[in-house]
């Protein structure tokens, strides 16, 4: 009966191997750390003494939070250190993506600002040019100087203004024929 039992625990042992040697030649050419996308969110497999747990790692943290405190109640220290150190890693891992999101968030922060200060100097530029040109006595039409028409569409297009037709004015409307009152009318029902 005790060969057969340590028999299936070597062939355990054995398959627990084989597979595990399997996934590793999958991944030998990929790096620990995922590249790309938030750690914060993405679904981890966590193979734990008891089995595999999946999710966040918020979630497997609250798992296995759940599992060392059922087995310190059950008086299990080896799986309740276990699972405390399994929920420490995955707290460390959580502490440093979110570290990086923040650190990232506080430099696009810092280049936003940057942009809105340099749109404040080139507006507040702007609105200081035209304040000058428009104080300036060059630029002003001197009222006594009469201007040709040659000379109206070269200030239009210096000044940045679009020259419009005048409108005529219009003729007024002439008023309607008053309606006639019922029975007036000149309709052959009311003339009989």
């Amino acid at each position: 009966m005790r060969d057969m039992g340590q028999r299936n625990d070597s062939q355990r042992l054995e398959s627990t191997y084989m597979r595990s040697s399997k996934s590793r030649s999958r991944n030998k050419n990929r790096n620990n750390r995922p590249t790309g996308g938030s750690i914060i969110n993405r679904v981890f497999d966590s193979s734990g003494p008891d089995g595999k747990v999946r999710g966040t790692p918020q979630q497997i943290i609250e798992k296995y939070n759940q599992l060392h405190r059922d087995a310190v109640l059950s008086g299990d220290r080896v799986d309740a250190e276990n699972f405390a150190q399994h929920a420490e890693h995955y707290t460390r891992l959580l502490a440093e993506a979110q570290r990086e999101v923040d650190a990232k968030r506080e430099e696009q922060e810092e280049q936003n600002r940057q942009r809105q200060a340099e749109r404040d100097r080139e507006r507040q530029d702007r609105l200081q040019a035209q304040e000058a040109a428009a104080n300036d006595p060059a630029n002003a039409p001197q009222p006594d100087t009469p201007h040709t028409e040659a000379e109206a569409p070269v200030e239009a297009a210096d000044s940045g203004l679009v020259e419009t037709p005048e409108e005529k004015p219009r003729k007024p409307r002439r008023p309607r024929k008053p309606r006639p009152a019922p029975g007036e009318g000149s309709t052959p029902e009311a003339a009989e």
